[in-house]
């Protein structure tokens, strides 16, 4: 998320308020806020920490997509049995994830399926789908910007769920806080 979506809107930031300093940390982990391992976190799903003020930042849901010369090579799936018998990119299902994305992800494995290549890294799955190595289970915000790439079976898509701005109520008042989060 850090790399595909929110390291475009840093430049508005840093047009606004030139002094900030900002220290990107790009991890699946979930920092404790409440310890200061981090002043603000982007959470995709309900945080659980208490003391912590949550604003939903944006409706995100998984989508399939492969890139135009994989189609041209093999073609779309016409449906969720052909789809099987492609090679199928996304994050792992045992990795920390919302559980409507874990849930849809995980509803694409079957023992018929011969060809998997799971990452812990939405922007390495996104490469590999351009690169033509398969179809991807992708979050549609990545997909943005990428028009190489086409939604495949666009009715298969997991429900929606919401990528959350999180920050410690102590912070509620930090002027830079505030500036990031605007």
């Amino acid at each position: 998320f850090g790399t595909s979506w929110l390291s475009q809107r840093l430049p508005a930031l840093f047009e606004a308020h030139p002094e900030l300093s900002v220290q990107l940390i790009l991890t699946e982990e979930t920092l404790d806020l409440g310890m200061r391992e981090a002043d603000v976190a982007i959470r995709f799903g309900s945080p659980t920490q208490a003391d912590i003020i949550r604003r939903p930042l944006m409706q995100v849901c998984m989508r399939l997509y492969a890139s135009k010369d994989y189609i041209a090579e093999w073609g779309a799936p016409k449906d969720a049995a052909e789809l099987i018998e492609r090679r199928f990119i996304s994050f792992s299902p045992d990795a920390p994830q919302p559980e409507e994305s874990r849930v849809w992800v995980a509803s694409k494995f079957s023992s018929e399926r011969t060809s998997h290549l799971t990452m812990n890294s939405y922007f390495g799955v996104l490469k590999a789908a351009i690169a033509g190595l398969g179809i991807a289970a992708l979050p549609d915000y990545v997909t943005r910007g990428y028009p190489e790439l086409v939604n495949v079976l666009p009715e298969d898509t997991s429900p929606e769920f919401t990528v959350f701005f999180c920050y410690p109520v102590e912070l509620r008042r930090s002027q830079r806080v505030l500036a990031f989060r605007d």
